[in-house]
C-alpha cells in the first residue's frame, strides 16, 4: 500500500507543476521516512550508478541534436525529404513524418525533433491548406520516432535500468519505428480530400534543383548511417558513437553548410547541458527511488499480488500496456522508462517476455502517452511550436493514435519476433 500512495505523491507533485525533478526528490524524501532508509548510502549508490560509460553516450547525443539544428544539417535533411516525397498527395504530411524519422535516428529524442522540425515544416504546411492543430498532431505523434530509431536516448536508459546490452535495445525498437513511420504516413494520405485540402507544394521539381539539393544533403544524411552501422559493424560502442556524432555535427555544420557559429555552438552547449543535468538529477532520484524499492521486494510483491487476481499472460500484458501508456500520460519518458519499467519488469518476466522484447514494449506504450491528455508534454510542446491551440490538435492526435500507434504497440507487444527478429539476427541476443 505504501508504494501505491507515494507513486500517488509522485503524481500529485507532477500534478501541481513541481518541477519533475524535485517531484521525484519528494517521493525520495517518503520513501526514507517510510522505510527508513540510511539517505547516505542511498546516495552514494545513487552516484554509483550515474558513474557509467554508458550513459556518457545520453549527454554527447542530446549536445548532438541540439549541434544538428543549430548547425543547419536538420533544415537540408528536411528539404531534401521535402523533395524526395513532397510532391505526392499527403506529401507536406509525409515529409514531416520522414524528416522526423530520420532526424530522430541523429538526435534520440523526441523534444529535438519537436524542435526542430516543427520550427521548420509547420508555417509551410499551414500555408499548404494543412489545419496547424493536425500538423501539431502529426509532429507529436512522429517526433517519438526518435525514441524508436536508433539511437535513441530512452532505451539507452531502458538499458542501463534493466542491465541489458544497449545495442540490442536499439534494435529492438527499429522495426516498430519503421512500422509507425509507415502507418503515419497511410492515416495521413488518407485525411487529404476529406478533412485537409492539401493545395500542393513548391518542392524542387527541375534535375538541376533536384541535384542541389540532394548533394547538399548528402553529408546530413551520412551521419545516422555512420551511427548506426557503425555501432551494429563493431566499430564503435554507443557512447563513442555519440562522441562522433558530436564532432561530425561540428564539422558539418561549420565547414560544410557553414551555419555553425561560435555563438550558435555556445547556445547548443548551454541548452544541452540545461537538458542534461534536468535528467541526469532525474535519474540519480529514480535510481534511488529503485534501490529502495528492490531492497523491500516491492516488484516482487507486485508481481505476487497480480498473480493471484490475473493469470492469463495475455492479460497481464495487456494489463502492463494500459499501466505503460497511463503512467505515460502524466509523466516523461524519462520517468516511465527509468522508474515504470524496472518496477513492472518482474511481471513481464512472469508472463515469460523476453527484456529486450520489453524494451520495444516501453517505447511503443510511450508514444501513446507522451501525446495524450492529461499531461500529453510532446504534443502540448508541439502545439506551442505550431502555434495551435490544445482542443485543436487532441482530436487529431486520438485518431492517429488509436488507428496507427495502438495498433503497432499491440503488434509489438503480441508479436515477439517484430521486436527480436532483428536482435537476434545481429547476434546480439
Amino acid at each position: 500500500m505504501e508504494p501505491l500512495l507515494i507513486l500517488g505523491l509522485l503524481l500529485v507533485l507532477l500534478a501541481i507543476g513541481l518541477p519533475v525533478a524535485w517531484s521525484f526528490a519528494g517521493a525520495v524524501a517518503a520513501l526514507v521516512w517510510v522505510y527508513d532508509a540510511n539517505l547516505n548510502t542511498l546516495m552514494l549508490q545513487g552516484f554509483r550508478s550515474l558513474n557509467s560509460v554508458i550513459l556518457l553516450a545520453l549527454p554527447l547525443f542530446i549536445l548532438a541534436g541540439y549541434l544538428m539544428q543549430s548547425g543547419g544539417i536538420a533544415a537540408r535533411l528536411v528539404g531534401f525529404v521535402e523533395m524526395a516525397v513532397g510532391r505526392r498527395r499527403g506529401g507536406m504530411g509525409n515529409a514531416m513524418v520522414c524528416a522526423a524519422g530520420v532526424f530522430g535516428a541523429i538526435s534520440g529524442t523526441a523534444t529535438a525533433s519537436v524542435a526542430a522540425i516543427g520550427t521548420l515544416m509547420i508555417d509551410p504546411m499551414a500555408e499548404k491548406g494543412y489545419p496547424r492543430g493536425y500538423s501539431a498532431a502529426l509532429l507529436g505523434i512522429s517526433s517519438l520516432l526518435g525514441i524508436l530509431i536508433p539511437p535513441s536516448i530512452t532505451m539507452i536508459l531502458f538499458a542501463v535500468a534493466t542491465q541489458q546490452s544497449v545495442a540490442a535495445c536499439f534494435a529492438a525498437s527499429i522495426v516498430p519505428g519503421i512500422l509507425l513511420m509507415i502507418g503515419l504516413m497511410i492515416f495521413n494520405r488518407s485525411q487529404i480530400g476529406r478533412r485537409i485540402t492539401e493545395l500542393g507544394t513548391d518542392a524542387a521539381t527541375t534535375s538541376a534543383q533536384r541535384w542541389r539539393v540532394t548533394v547538399r544533403a548528402l553529408p546530413a544524411f551520412s551521419l545516422p548511417l555512420i551511427i548506426i552501422g557503425g555501432i551494429y559493424g563493431g566499430v564503435f560502442t554507443p557512447t563513442e558513437a555519440a562522441a562522433f556524432a558530436v564532432l561530425a555535427s561540428v564539422l558539418i555544420g561549420a565547414l560544410v553548410y557553414r551555419d555553425m557559429s561560435f555563438r550558435r555552438m555556445r547556445d547548443s552547449t548551454i541548452a544541452a547541458a540545461e537538458t542534461t543535468g534536468s535528467i541526469v538529477i532525474i535519474l540519480l532520484f529514480s535510481f534511488i527511488i529503485g534501490r529502495i524499492l528492490v531492497s523491500e521486494r516491492i516488484p516482487q510483491d507486485l508481481a505476487q499480488i497480480v498473480s493471484t487476481l490475473v493469470t492469463n499472460p495475455i492479460c497481464i500484458m495487456l494489463l502492463v500496456n494500459v499501466f505503460l501508456v497511463f503512467a505515460g500520460a502524466l509523466i516523461d519518458d524519462v520517468s516511465v522508462t527509468v522508474v515504470i519499467a524496472p518496477l513492472l519488469l518482474p511481471l513481464m518476466q512472469m508472463a515469460d517476455v523476453n527484456t529486450v522484447h520489453f524494451a520495444a514494449i516501453v517505447a511503443t506504450s510511450v508514444v501513446i502517452g507522451a501525446n495524450s491528455p492529461p499531461m500529453a508534454p510532446v504534443l502540448f510542446m508541439a502545439c506551442r511550436i505550431g502555434r495551435a491551440s490544445a482542443h485543436q490538435a487532441v482530436g487529431p492526435a486520438l485518431r492517429m493514435m488509436l488507428f496507427v500507434a495502438l495498433p503497432v504497440m499491440l503488434l509489438t507487444t503480441f508479436v515477439p519476433s517484430v521486436s527480436l527478429m532483428l536482435p537476434r539476427w545481429l547476434g546480439l541476443m
